[in-house]
């Protein structure tokens, strides 16, 4: 029964997977329906809604109109919905707008929003809903928490990756980040069943312990929202090398990033997100010297994986005061952001295969 349900695990992972590939493809073309629009010189909304400029004609005719009746609606219709894409509920927090393919925009134009986004969302959702099936069976298979290994620790981590991207896009519109999101998941969940597969086994002395249950899931969440804060800055620095270029010049032809959030606005949610990431990397360090203490009878040993737990800390702790009272703005903290989740990267992906100490559970 326990090797039944493994497999069922693996299937419904790899479903996930396809989904996740799916809408890796559905963001995509989103971003290259932008960057197309952008070229025509429309208007694109964070939220991919394409807005077409009315013909000219009707533009004049609104200008000459403007010191009668019909020019001063026209004029606070177009102001009113600028406004509103501004506020809480206007697109730009994440509000949702009309949902017919096309639209009477206010100033006489048509909007159109984005098919391939809404589809990107969905099959992000089903491959969620897909992987947290598949994480369940294997912990019910395991009779425990399915995090004790690399491989369950990896299904565990993107879940929550996905899960808190999931999370944030129904406060703040950040599904323009969802390229970024599923292609990273999909890189982990490809490298965590290639390489990490272990068959399940019993628990080492030292993991038979409440603390594995709160450590290693609290690791994983500040995990997740540091994946996020990375994918915001690695943005920020493609916008800010944008805003920064000399007129006329052409970056990479990334004309998508013309549709997003300026630099500052990326910046501020990335120091959010890390802000919150930041905290449960604080308890984990925290939780992860109780557990120590318990278990070899010692609060901290200088092990490997001990070790770069710290230099996480210190690097994001670096970030955080370093913007909040050295003034570190633009490309200096995006930099720095990325360097830590780099030093996360290498602690989950070089420290726990290649070095060796009392924190070797990978099950490799």
């Amino acid at each position: 029964m326990t090797l039944t349900l493994d497999e069922y695990s693996i299937f419904f992972l790899y479903g996930a997977m396809v989904l996740y590939a799916a809408a890796f493809i559905a963001f995509a073309l989103d971003l290259a329906r932008r960057s197309a629009q952008v070229s025509k010189g429309n208007t694109v909304s964070v939220d991919g809604t394409v807005t077409t400029p009315a013909p000219a004609r009707e533009t004049i005719g609104a200008a000459v109109g403007g010191a009668g009746a019909g020019g001063a609606s026209a004029a606070t219709a177009v102001a009113d919905t600028a406004a509103a894409s501004q506020k809480p509920g206007g697109r730009l927090f994440g509000g949702r707008g009309p949902d017919s393919v096309g639209v009477t925009a206010a100033d006489g134009g048509t909007s159109k929003r984005s098919l391939s986004l809404r589809l990107g969302v969905a099959f992000t959702l089903i491959g969620f809903l897909l992987e947290v099936t598949a994480d369940i069976l294997r912990g019910i298979a395991a009779n425990r928490v399915p995090w004790a290994n690399m491989y369950e620790f990896s299904m565990t981590g993107t879940v929550l990756i996905v899960g808190v991207f999931l999370l944030v896009i129904t406060r703040v519109d950040l599904r323009f980040l969802g390229t970024f999101v599923t292609g990273l998941v999909l890189i982990l969940l490809g490298i965590s069943t290639v390489n990490y597969y272990v068959v399940i086994a019993p628990l080492p002395p030292a993991l038979q312990s409440a603390w594995l249950v709160i450590h290693v899931f609290v690791a994983s969440l500040g995990t997740a929202f540091f994946a996020l804060g990375f994918a915001l800055s690695g943005i920020q620095l493609l916008q800010y090398r944008r805003e920064t270029i000399t007129t006329g010049a052409k970056f990479l032809k990334l004309k998508f990033l013309a549709s997003l959030p300026d630099s500052v606005r990326l910046e501020n949610l990335a120091y959010r997100v890390n802000i919150v990431g930041f905290v449960f990397w604080t308890f984990t360090l925290i939780a992860g010297a109780v557990w120590a203490e318990r278990a070899w009878g010692r609060y901290w040993g200088w092990d490997t994986k001990e070790v770069w737990t710290f230099i996480i800390w210190v690097i994001y702790a670096g970030y955080i005061h370093a913007r909040a009272t050295r003034g570190w703005r633009g490309s200096r903290s995006a930099v720095l952001a990325i360097i830590g989740f780099g030093a996360v990267l290498f602690n989950f992906g070089v420290v726990n295969v290649f070095f060796h100490g009392l924190h070797s559970y990978s099950g490799l």
